[in-house]
């Protein structure tokens, strides 16, 4: 032995089976995480066991919910590469109890639950506000665009659609006209009935393709008029309603725009542009309320319009859904920003601080205006003044400060640019997993004890 150095024996047998709570330090963030989980109510996922009597017992709701949770916490959260941390990471390896589900069995547990583990967003919601993380003093609201589960190169605008219809018809009608031809060769070579049963390999691809395309223009046609008919802009029969104001409308409602587009791989998915890269991408739009005390998510959601204006209201009636109260603030963006959701916040008592226009870098600033503002003004200038005023600009730059750090958390740090699921209500729950995880490390952070943990 060399005394030069500590023993290194790698080759060593253990005599005692090692302890799992020997493998990391007592303060590490996968036992905070089985604490928090033990906390929570799984019921709703273990019922669903009862009835299911066939193969082999499943693998505990609360080691699968741990393995996920940990997983989407440490920016790993692709079903692969959970089952290969399990072999090769101590902290999967302690939360899994040395188990190994495969991907499979992972990616089936996320699949089949996945509406009762978004669920879980508000019980984690609640111990921040147990925990005095949660005041709803201000919240600011903001969304990101992220990548859907499917490239934009498989997307197809109705315009083009129209067109492909037309030519690929034209190239079946010819395959077939080729393909009868052939026939009355081969009827006249071996005689009736000698022909194969299968269509030509490419005849099937263009029926294939042309089948496809009927059904994303379908689909397309069924959403122009479903929006139509719920705006009052034709009748039940599909015919226009004319507008009692205003010009007639250069489009024909109820009838897709030609730049209209659809996704084959992620139909709900939507081109959008990213606000970061200014580059175009096939996506959705995550939202996200965000409490000013500890940057805490309080509310989340997924849209797939592009536009931030339609989101206020139903994220803050989100908020009060899981709070059982209102936000006294909100600041936002002037994405996000009309007449409509300023009066709305007002009449529910919610204070806003809304950009009505986007302000340039270039642009000198406006000197504070003195005095009250006069109440006769319009909404947007009201809006405008109060946005001057120095408490008016320190309230605005809190979504900067609150809001925005918080996407760069997921995104940068933890690397989630990427939906893995398809589909707005499967995504929609993916998004809530995901910022449940962002709140479960505030909590951690905050040096919060869990009880019975």
């Amino acid at each position: 032995m060399d005394i030069r150095f500590k023993p290194y024996e790698p080759d060593q047998m253990l005599l005692l089976p090692p302890s799992l709570a020997d493998w990391l330090p007592d303060d590490h963030l996968a036992y905070f995480i089985s604490d928090v989980v033990d906390q929570l109510d799984l019921s709703e996922i273990e019922k669903s066991y009862e009835t299911d009597r066939r193969g082999q017992p499943a693998y505990h709701p609360a080691m699968m919910t741990k393995l996920l949770v940990y997983a989407y916490c440490v920016g790993v959260p692709s079903s692969r590469k959970i089952e290969a941390r399990t072999y090769e990471d101590v902290a999967f390896r302690v939360l899994a109890a040395g188990a190994h589900p495969d991907h499979d069995t992972i990616a089936e547990f996320r699949k089949r639950h996945l509406k009762a583990l978004s669920g879980l967003f508000v019980d984690v919601l609640l111990l921040c506000v147990q925990a005095g993380l949660v005041k709803l003093g201000h919240v600011a609201l903001d969304g990101t665009k992220v990548k859907a589960n499917a490239s934009k190169h498989k997307a197809m605008s109705y315009g083009r659609m129209c067109k492909k219809e037309k030519e690929i018809e034209e190239q079946v009608r010819e395959l077939l006209k080729k393909a009868q031809q052939l026939d009355k060769q081969e009827d006249k070579k071996y005689g009736k009935g000698k022909r194969g049963d299968e269509l030509p390999e490419e005849l099937r691809f263009r029926e294939s393709r042309l089948k496809k395309i009927r059904e994303a223009k379908e689909a397309l046609e069924r959403q122009a008029k479903e929006k139509a008919l719920a705006e009052g802009k034709i009748d039940e029969e599909g015919k226009p309603i004319k507008p009692r104001r205003g010009k007639k409308p250069k489009h024909p409602p109820g009838v897709p725009k030609p730049k209209d587009q659809r996704n084959f791989t992620d139909p709900e998915s939507r081109i959008m542009k990213d606000s970061t890269t200014k580059g175009f991408m096939q996506g959705y739009n995550s939202q996200a309320a965000v409490d000013a005390k500890s940057q805490v998510i309080v509310a989340a959601d997924v849209t797939n319009e592009p536009n931030d204006k339609k989101q206020v209201k139903p994220m803050v009636k989100q908020i009060e859904e899981n709070l059982g109260k209102k936000p006294k603030e909100l600041s936002a963006d002037c994405g996000y920003y009309s007449e409509e959701n300023v009066k709305d916040l007002e009449e529910e008592k919610v204070e806003p601080f809304i950009a009505p226009e986007r302000k340039k870098h270039t642009d000198k600033a406006a000197p504070a205006p003195r005095g009250r503002i006069p109440k006769d003004l319009p909404v947007k200038e009201r809006m405008r003044r109060k946005l001057q005023t120095k408490r008016g600009k320190k309230k605005y730059e809190l979504r900067k400060e609150v809001a925005e750090p918080v996407f760069g958390q997921i995104k940068q740090a933890r690397g989630f640019r990427q939906f893995l699921l398809r589909g707005l209500e499967k995504v929609r729950g993916e998004w809530r997993i995901i910022c449940m995880g962002h709140n479960i490390l505030k909590l951690f952070r905050s040096g919060y004890v869990v009880v019975g943990g």
